[in-house]
Formats: C-alpha cells, structure tokens, sequence
C-alpha cells in the first residue's frame, strides 16, 4: 500500500528523521512504535504532507508507481488518505453535525444517497455522534471527541488511515471501544497507527516498525516482538510481563 524509503525529516536545525524506511500492507493494521520523542508523529505527518513550514524533507514516500512526498495535504486527502492527529484537532466551537459535515467530499450532497450510506456507516461505528448532533465539540469528552476525529475522517472513502495515538489520555473503556471500532475499520483499510498501549497493540497490530533515535531499529511482526523479553525492553524500555499488562 505505501512505501517509505530514506525518509529524511529537519526541523528548525533538528534531524529528527534519519533515513527511516519501511512498507505499510495492503491490509491490515501496522504500527508504528518507539519511545517518545523518536520521529513517530513526525513520520505521519511527512507523509500527509504536514511537515512545518520551513522544515526539509527527503526521500520516497510511494503508493504503488506514484510519489507522494511533499505533494499538498488536501490533494493527499482528496486521494483517499485519511489522517487522524494526536491532539483530535475538532473545531471547538462547531456542533458535532458541523464537525461531520466540513469532512463531507467534495459535491457529496448532490449524490445524496452515497453520502447518506457514508453517515450510517459513522453512525454504526459510533452511535454517540448521532445523539450528540447538536452538541459542541468543545463540551465533549476526551473520548467523544476521539470518536468524532476518526469519524470525521471516516465519511470519506480511505485508501489508507493514519492515525495517530487514538487512545492517548482516554478511560479504560473508551479505549475498548476505539480499539474496536479500529479493528473494525482494519477489515476493508489498512491502518498505519501509532499507538503506545501495547495491548491495543497486541489486538490490532499485523506488523511493527520501531524507530529509535530518528531511524528504524526494527521491523516485522508485531506478535513476534511482543512476546521477546529483551528486544521489548532494549527498544520500547518494557519486558514481558508489562506488555500482557498493558
């Protein structure tokens, strides 16, 4: 599905990305881990074309024969690259119904019925939205306001899903239902998650690629390396019995 080599990031004199490659599979969920501060949230936003202004980027980012590195991020979008960020970014003061509608595609509501299945399907996922139509995104809950990130997103078709430390900040029960509802999603796009609840982790996760210090220092499958004592502890700074915990 995506393909990164030699990503190279710099930000205000900072090498944040050294040289980061990796594959994301056509199906499924492939997270990105590391220990904070290693380029995880960088790398997506790289990729969406959110690098900040004045910053440098180098590399490959491709999609089958296309390059995608430093294309604009509403183009991105437009080609089925839905982006979800670490902080939610929904508009506070707009009701949860105005939220939804700025995701709408472009010229969806003269194709009503395309766009009222992309509603149920929202809807479906998280029956909350629907009842909280009219209430205001700032008023939510750290979790509602999760939901309405990844729904947003979601009314549009996706060709990939990035998305960035979902359950970050969220109670025990709504991260159950986050992760659910991702796993969910998982079965028709694939997912590029950056997540550090290892046990959503163990859930969702088909493949891994760890970074450490701005490069990756290891990638395969995500099973395989939760269940290795050593390689858990030297790269994410956990063993064993805190992933089963987690």
């Amino acid at each position: 599905m995506l393909t990164v080599t030699d990503l190279s990031v710099r930000i205000a004199g900072l090498h944040i990305l050294q040289g980061v490659s990796f594959t994301v599979a056509p199906t499924g969920v492939t997270v990105l881990l590391g220990r904070n501060g290693v380029g995880k949230t960088t790398t997506l936003r790289a990729i969406v074309g959110l690098t900040p202004r004045g910053g440098e980027v180098r590399g490959t980012i491709r999609t089958g024969a296309r390059g995608l590195l430093n294309q604009p991020t509403y183009r991105l979008v437009r080609e089925g690259f839905g982006y979800v960020p670490e902080d939610r970014c929904v508009f506070a003061g707009l009701t949860v119904a105005e939220n939804l509608r700025l995701a709408e595609p472009r010229g969806a509501r003269s194709a009503g019925g395309e766009l009222t299945a992309a509603y149920d399907r929202v809807y479906d996922l998280f029956p909350e939205l629907r009842r909280r139509g009219r209430q205001r995104a700032g008023s939510l809950s750290g979790g509602q306001q999760q939901m309405l990130a990844i729904g947003r997103v979601l009314l549009r078709d996706n060709r990939l899903l990035l998305v960035d430390e979902p359950t970050k900040g969220l109670a025990p029960k709504v991260v159950t239902e986050v992760a659910e509802v991702l796993e969910r999603v998982a079965e028709v796009v694939p997912v590029l998650l950056v997540e550090q609840n290892l046990a959503v982790v163990r859930r969702l996760a088909r493949d891994a690629v760890v970074l450490a210090a701005g490069r990756v220092a290891w990638a395969g499958d995500a099973r395989e390396l939760l269940r290795e004592t050593a390689l858990t502890r030297s790269l994410l700074g956990v063993g064993s019995s805190e992933v089963a915990t987690s």
